[in-house]
């Protein structure tokens, strides 16, 4: 294994697992720096399958300088889960937005599911449903399951079941949401809603427990926070949901949302087409979307 390709540490390497090409055409790939390594010769995709028959391991086994490096500088980025199963949310999870929203703190972590067909790559467009007045963001640390999880024991026992942790922008239409009546995926499973990448990052490279995380719009700092305002944390998160569902690899879990976003604004300043959102979070990088108007 050679050190030019993998940040070694005292409990083992990480890597940066991506997906790169057009849409339908994503190859699996590791990013070294301004780099590409795609490891299609190695496995099929990064997803369900492929990380259940040990395709991560594979891929960190093997001595990648023997492959090809590309510049990714031009190519397009895909979500690094190829169609994720399951992509499940947690909401009112950091104490300031719960200040923020005037709600009460929940006693247990507050679940509920969004369409897997709503993650699209960290940089494609986000496209603001037809008469929509209130679609809204709100940046995300994302973890992503690497192995079976079901009934763990103990919080400690997360830690093993994870894969790496992303940039999920975990894309809101308040009206459907809220007024519409019934559960929270009504806001929250629209195309395009939730942005993911530019990749994962495994291993001990990044501290889950307190990174920086922002979103802006336009320029303007909306949400800057760290995770570290979390009411519930990453392993009691993993350890609660597998307590009624089988978490299984390639499952995304979005962590919750902290203070700052448009509904909780006065006055609110949601979404409108033309604008940028730019999404970030410390030692995973940057993504960044274009609001765009349905037109079908």
């Amino acid at each position: 294994m050679s050190i030019g390709y993998w940040i070694i540490r005292e409990k083992g390497f990480s890597m940066r697992i991506a997906r790169l090409g057009e849409i339908g055409q994503e190859r699996p790939a590791v990013l070294v720096g301004e780099d590409a390594i795609f490891v299609d010769s190695l496995i099929t995709d990064w997803d369900r399958e492929t990380l259940s028959n040990g395709g991560y391991q594979k891929v960190a086994s093997t001595n990648l300088s023997a492959l090809p490096r590309v510049d990714n500088k031009s190519l397009r980025i895909g979500s690094p889960i190829a169609h994720p199963t399951k992509v499940i949310c947690v909401g009112l999870n950091y104490l300031l937005h719960i200040k923020e929203t005037n709600a009460a703190t929940p006693p247990e972590p507050i679940i509920f599911m969004k369409a897997p067909d709503s993650v699209v790559g960290p940089n494609d467009p986000i496209v603001i449903p037809p008469g929509s007045l209130k679609t809204d963001y709100e940046v995300e640390l994302a973890i992503v399951i690497g192995k079976r999880a079901l009934y763990l024991k103990d919080t400690k026992d997360a830690a093993q079941h994870i894969l790496g942790y992303t940039i999920s922008q975990d894309v809101s239409e308040r009206h459907w949401q809220i007024e519409r009546s019934g559960q929270w995926m009504k806001g929250k499973s629209f195309p395009t809603f939730n942005p993911i990448g530019p990749c994962i990052v495994t291993g001990d490279e990044i501290n889950p427990h307190d990174l920086r995380l922002w979103c802006s719009v336009d320029g303007e700092m909306r949400q800057d926070s760290r995770t570290s305002d979390l009411l519930f944390g990453i392993d009691h998160i993993v350890w609660y949901i597998s307590q009624f569902m089988e978490l299984f690899p390639g499952d995304v879990i979005n962590t919750g949302t902290p203070f700052g976003v448009a509904m909780g604004l006065n006055p609110t300043k949601y979404l409108e087409p033309g604008q940028v959102v730019k999404t970030g979070i410390e030692g995973i990088g940057e993504i960044e979307s274009i609001c765009m108007e349905h037109l079908g």
